[in-house]
């Protein structure tokens, strides 16, 4: 149970002057000296993870397995990101020297990403480490060089103040500047729009529901200075079963999308909430398959009560539209805040119609589209809002077949997976973790992967300076040893 209070307005005010202070020192440290504070709030976790698992357990009925991995790959995405930030590619140097005997003369110009300032990171409520207080935001923001402000997240607020002290801490021993890391409660909505809205606020991260990053990204659009909100929303994350790939095996493809549907009680970002294939007998074999694997998975409790509400009461607005079968729900009855794995079906027209069957339904829930051929699947896809991921259980010779209906699905997703599942998030430079709105508020960047890090950064251009008074990315001979795009060409030269 949350027993911290609320921050006053003049506790977040004292905060944001100690972050700003500590911004205008931070953003001239070495990379190497950033990356090394990094791996230091790492091998913090490490010494804490009994502690701050168990007490995870108790917040947020996630099991001891789960949780463990989470922490592990939070402490892996710190040190990753800490290497990445060292590397510098994020910063994209380039140099294009002068050449003073063109008419009119060309200057030298040389230009790289510099911190923005001040982030809030607002932490997620079903992860409590990896999209949370040391979570991929904070690492992001910490390597491009920007002191960070996390908001707890009621749900996990013991957790996420555990994790705060270690890193509090590490930013002591490593005599870092104070306000470097900063940690305030809130369970109303007046402490995220103090902090969304003071002047020192340069940027924020959220994960989370529509409404709150939508009132977030406003708040800070209405500012006198806008800034950017890199909120991820939510997402149905559609799943197109094609022709021959589904005739090839519809009982197989019925028990692989079972698992995921269902899998941590469908509280993941990329839960696959619709399936879209044509009505027929291949189909029809398909969704009675994954009715009986439905029948038999178990209830399981979510993360916390007002999840659990939200599911009951968005699954029941779903079950209610009209055209909207219940295909099967789980045959054990559910306890306290269980959530009730449970499949449904409709018409493609009956989606066309009717916005409500395209909103997400957190948790263990899929609705099934039934479309009488593939133009009414390229219709589909033509009026799916923006996704996380999009999925083509397809063969190679489906994908040549449909090619436009390919290519739809394209322009709605930041991930376009074939003949696999979108549960499962791989940490990496590939990874686009990001969508078109309203999965995301910028689709243009990705919350996993080192490439976030540019989210806290800005280009700078540098115009004839001095050699020695420049960045020692962007100064001759390449101190730092880092790639560089010098007249057109990458090199480390």
């Amino acid at each position: 149970m949350n027993t911290f209070k609320d921050a006053t307005t003049e506790e977040i005010n004292a905060v944001m002057e100690q972050s700003w202070s500590a911004f205008e020192a931070y953003s001239t440290f070495p990379l190497r000296q950033r990356a090394g504070f990094m791996h230091a709030i790492a091998a913090a976790l490490g010494s804490v993870s009994e502690t701050v698992v168990a007490t995870a357990m108790k917040e947020t009925n996630l099991p001891e397995a789960r949780l463990k991995n989470e922490l592990n790959r939070t402490i892996f995405q710190l040190n990753s990101y800490a290497n990445a930030c060292e590397q510098g590619n994020w910063l994209e140097a380039r140099i294009d020297t002068a050449i003073p005997e063109r008419n009119p003369p060309k200057p030298d110009l040389r230009k790289m990403l510099v911190p923005l300032g001040p982030v809030v990171v607002f932490g997620a409520s079903n992860f409590p480490f990896a999209y949370s207080t040391a979570g991929g935001d904070t690492a992001c923001a910490l390597a491009a060089g920007c002191p960070v402000i996390v908001k707890a997240h009621p749900a996990h607020a013991h957790t996420s103040e555990m994790v705060a002290d270690a890193i509090i801490k590490v930013a002591r021993d490593y005599n870092m500047p104070p306000g470097i890391f900063a940690h305030v409660h809130g369970a109303g909505f007046e402490v995220g729009r103090s902090l969304v809205t003071h002047p020192h606020t340069k940027a924020v991260g959220f994960t989370g529901s529509y409404g709150g990053g939508k009132a977030l990204f406003d708040w800070a659009a209405q500012r006198k200075e806008p800034i950017p909100v890199f909120a991820e929303m939510g997402s149905i994350n559609p799943v197109y079963l094609f022709p021959e790939k589904l005739k090839q095996s519809p009982v197989e493809l019925a028990k692989l999308y079972a698992g995921s549907i269902t899998l941590g009680t469908g509280q993941f970002c990329t839960n696959p909430g619709l399936i879209i294939g044509m009505d027929n007998e291949d189909l029809q074999q398909f969704i009675t398959a994954l009715g009986k694997a439905i029948e038999q998975t178990a209830p399981s409790t979510m993360l916390h009560p007002g999840i659990a509400k939200a599911f009951v009461t968005n699954r029941n607005k779903a079950l209610m539209q009209e055209q909207v079968d219940t295909v099967a729900v789980a045959q054990q009855e559910p306890g306290a805040n269980q959530g009730i794995p449970t499949i449904a079906s409709a018409t493609a027209q009956a989606f066309l119609n009717n916005p409500v069957l395209h909103q997400e339904v957190f948790g263990p829930y899929s609705l099934v589209i039934r479309c009488r051929d593939t133009e009414e699947m390229l219709a589909v896809a033509t009026r799916m809002e923006g996704q996380l991921t999009s999925t083509l259980m397809a063969t190679e010779t489906d994908m040549r077949n449909c090619a436009s209906l390919v290519e739809k699905v394209k322009n709605s997703c930041g991930r376009i997976i074939v003949n696999g599942v979108p549960t499962g998030v791989e940490v990496c430079l590939s990874m686009q973790h990001g969508g078109p709105f309203p999965a995301t508020t910028d689709a243009r960047f990705t919350s996993v992967g080192a490439d976030g890090i540019k989210r806290f950064a800005r280009p700078l251009c540098f115009q004839n300076w001095p050699n020695s008074l420049l960045p020692d990315e962007l100064k001759d001979g390449n101190p730092l040893k880092i790639w560089r795009t010098v007249n057109n060409e990458l090199t480390k030269g």
